[in-house]
């Protein structure tokens, strides 16, 4: 119980004045049972509160070194197992522990900037499920070693590997010029260069090789296949050289018809087969150059 305080009030003693009266000072009635209430509320709260810390502290594994699989160590941070970052991640440098791979999942895409000063966008790396985008000004594949395999800016793109192998059924295609100096198809294959629609120019200072060392070669064209030399030569060197489709001139000597022909060429260059007689006839088939 509350002890109760007592004081006595002496009044002035003056004539016919009544005696000391005792008044009491405290809490008492509803006032104190409230106020036992509310300290005991008070104290299920704090034990309520305190249980809860300890329980959040069991569940994230609270240490001294840190939390759950978080630890902080003197070069940083060390997550053990897998993490989920709902927001934006900032860091130096992340690796993997010795020997163990480092991943990266996302049910979207995963995104690296790379920031000047001035929190401007440099380079930019997206993987989505669609594509893998990069962004900046040059790009570049190189060896352990450092040598250069590939680099592509505004300029060029560079292959720096000694072979450059394309797999496709189709080939490749090249909207415009391409320059290198070989083109070589696979052991066993065939090599195969075509312009379905515009033509195909095959330009060196020094000369243009074409070599079939186990096969035939065969040039093809709808309209016109024309050879020129301007200062030098064409020659033609083979055991055997066909011309099938050359157009016969009309004349047929007297006597036997022979199996012989010989070659007339026209004016405009145009050649033709006249048969072969006594003397030359190609003089007598000049319709055939008209």
């Amino acid at each position: 119980m509350m002890p109760q305080e007592q004081y006595t009030h002496h009044r002035s003693t003056m004539p016919g004045s009544e005696g000391p009266q005792v008044y009491k000072v405290g809490i008492y009635g509803w006032r104190k049972r409230c106020l036992y209430f509310f300290v005991l509320l008070l104290m299920i709260l704090i034990l309520v509160n305190l249980a809860m810390t300890i329980w959040i502290l069991k569940v994230m594994n609270f240490t001294i070194d840190g939390m759950g699989n978080l630890r902080i160590t003197e070069k940083g941070l060390k997550l053990e197992g897998d993490s989920e970052f709902l927001q934006p991640l900032y860091a130096k440098e992340i690796q993997s522990r010795p020997g163990n791979a480092l991943y990266f999942k996302s049910a979207r895409n995963v995104t690296v900037n790379i920031l000047n000063d001035q929190t401007k966008v440099l380079t930019q790396l997206i993987t989505g499920p669609k594509a893998v985008e990069a962004y900046g000004k040059k790009f570049e594949v190189k060896t352990v070693s450092g040598k250069l395999l590939f680099s592509a800016d505004d300029n060029e793109v560079v292959v720096g590997a000694e072979r450059l192998r394309v797999l496709g059924a189709e080939g490749t295609v090249f909207p415009k010029s391409i320059e290198t100096p070989n083109v070589r198809a696979e052991p066993f294959k065939e090599l195969r260069l075509e312009s379905p629609t515009r033509s195909l120019v095959m330009e060196a200072p020094k000369g243009v090789e074409i070599n079939a060392e186990a096969g035939n070669m065969e040039a093809t064209c709808r309209t016109e296949l024309r050879l020129e030399s301007k200062d030098g030569e064409i020659k033609l060197d083979a055991a055997k050289i066909r011309l099938p489709r050359l157009p016969h001139g009309s004349y047929a000597p007297t006597g036997a018809r022979q199996k012989v022909f010989e070659i007339c060429v026209c004016a405009n260059g145009r050649l033709f087969l006249s048969q072969a007689g006594a003397g030359s006839t190609c003089q007598i088939n000049t319709s055939v150059c008209l």
